[in-house]
């Protein structure tokens, strides 16, 4: 059975299909604050998709963007002694987003490109789109004309009569169309923008951000035409996966497609897959209202096989709730497979583990899960299916190594044995199955524990439970990122201040009434 995936362009199930190496690129993460459990989300989906396509034989090339240019994160300049400039705010969330990848035993992208190493390659696309007559200069800003594009508004399946004006309130006096979108804008970053998003006093100096000389003006790229320079200059002019969060639609890859495809002449992406969003309490999980739990303090909270399991539990397409009752279900189900795949590697290194011993229902069940699991991740990643396949495969090696501890001792002092080849053909399922494997692990038994069976492992860490504390990352940081990154997290998740600006909208809460459930039902379990 091939993989079929929604489309969000053909707006249909569609038969996944590429030549040679998969090349996917996921929009990664404006990086003003710390990451929380909606992006992991993407995250997550993400690394399953890239570890099934392995699975299923292809190289993956995959890129994953950090935009570290942005007025939200210039409106955190000097809100710690460190944060002098917006590379330093951008350097210090940077690190903790990687922290809690790594945290997450997400695959690492082939690399992670930043805007401003790319600000080049942005200027001579905007340029190629000035020339083709698709966009054009205003005050010394660039705009793209929508109405230029045929089929601007295939993905979100909208026409341009249809359409409200894109960009900021000032913009609009320079721009041919309402919806047309900025390309470039001259000078910094405006002094209203910089305090709306603040989250401090600025005192009488605002922050305006880094500038670039362009043909048109010292300025700023536009959000939308960063993915583009970005995600073509290290995979090329067409996409075989672009993947990003579902509130992404429109604008933002609707523009993607417009710039690039008016830029090269080629499709920009062969599949557009889209995740749906995280919610609390009916809201998306968002850092603007207030209501995120921050990926750093639900591992120390969780651990990484929790959450994975959590987000086992829906549909990458489709909304998922985090309450109480769906973190308590993940925490059961991954106990479960972890009591589970103690009690099969305990049978199987004994020395009642048998060459001769055979149980045939066990041996079913083992390629049943496995042709099942398949089936279920080849259907649009279908990860509840996957999951109730690889249940299935708990109960049985359960029922066999019950069967065989509750078995009578003979007169002589023997007993039954296990079926050493079921036991072991339930470790290796996934390796004759081509299902994933995860990173390597850090347990006592990190070799068994990633191969049984490694289909779990496509959402499952089996790693050690792995907090991420302030102060320790993946990649060499300065005392300054560092520093500011420990403020920040005291600042958002031990003080117990609300997050966000003083005037958040209704629905702000601390961070310790947006854990409350998790803690409570953990307190509980624990009596």
């Amino acid at each position: 059975m091939s993989l079929v995936v929604t489309d969000t362009l053909a707006d249909e199930r569609v038969e996944f299909t590429a030549d040679g190496d998969v090349t996917l690129y996921v929009c990664g993460l404006t990086v003003s604050d710390d990451p929380h459990l909606g992006h992991a989300r993407l995250w997550f989906h993400a690394d399953v998709l890239h570890r099934w396509l392995a699975s299923l034989g292809y190289d993956v090339r995959h890129v994953e963007n950090v935009t570290n240019v942005n007025e939200k994160i210039t409106a955190r300049v000097g809100e710690h002694d460190e944060w002098t400039a917006e590379r330093d705010v951008a350097e210090a969330f940077t690190a903790t987003t990687f922290d809690a990848m790594r945290g997450l035993n997400l695959k690492r992208a082939e690399v992670y490109p930043r805007v401003t190493e790319h600000v080049p390659e942005i200027v001579d696309l905007v340029e190629t789109l000035v020339e083709k007559g698709y966009a054009y200069e205003s005050n010394g800003s660039v705009y793209f004309d929508v109405t230029s594009f045929e089929g601007y508004g295939k993905l979100s399946n909208q026409s341009v009569d249809e359409l409200e004006a894109q960009g900021e309130p000032d913009e609009r006096s320079e721009k041919r169309n309402p919806a047309d979108f900025a390309l470039w804008k001259a000078g910094g970053v405006s002094e209203a923008a910089a305090r709306e998003h603040a989250k401090h006093d600025h005192g009488d100096e605002t922050p305006s951000g880094e500038t670039w000389e362009s043909p048109w003006s010292e300025g700023r790229p536009g959000w939308h035409v960063e993915c583009s320079a970005m995600s073509t200059t290290h995979l090329g002019d067409t996409l075989d996966i672009h993947m990003g969060g579902r509130d992404l639609v429109f604008p933002h890859h609707e523009n993607e497609i417009a710039q690039s495809e008016a830029a090269t002449g080629d499709r920009f992406a062969r599949h557009w897959l889209h995740v749906g969003l995280l919610e609390m309490e009916g809201e998306k999980m968002s850092s603007s209202i207030g209501n995120f739990w921050t990926v750093p303090d639900a591992l120390e909270e969780l651990g990484v096989n929790v959450i994975r399991t959590f987000y086992a539990g829906a549909a990458y397409r489709s909304e998922q709730a985090l309450t109480e009752e769906t973190i308590a279900e993940a925490e059961e189900r991954w106990e479960r497979f972890s009591r589970t795949y103690e009690r099969a590697v305990d049978a199987l290194d004994s020395v009642d583990a048998r060459a001769k011993a055979a149980d045939e229902d066990l041996r079913e069940a083992v390629e049943t899960a496995r042709s099942d699991f398949e089936a279920a991740m080849n259907d649009d990643l279908n990860l509840r299916e996957a999951t109730a396949a690889l249940l299935e495969l708990t109960d049985a090696v359960n029922r066999h190594v019950d069967a065989v501890d509750g078995a009578q001792a003979a007169a002589d002092g023997s007993r039954d044995a296990y079926d050493y080849r079921g036991l072991r053909e339930a470790v290796e399922a996934s390796r004759r199955s081509a299902a994933t494997c995860s990173d390597s692990s850090s347990t006592p038994r990190a070799t068994a524990t990633s191969s049984w069976p490694a289909s779990w492992s496509s959402w499952f860490s089996t790693s050690a439970r792995r907090s991420v504390r302030p102060g320790t990352t993946s990649a060499p940081t300065n005392s300054a990122t560092r520093s500011g990154r420990s403020a920040s997290r005291s600042k958002t998740a031990r003080t117990g201040r609300r997050i966000g600006s003083s005037d958040s909208p209704r629905g702000s809460r601390t961070v310790e009434e947006t854990v409350e459930f998790a803690v409570r039902w953990r307190r509980r379990r624990r009596g």
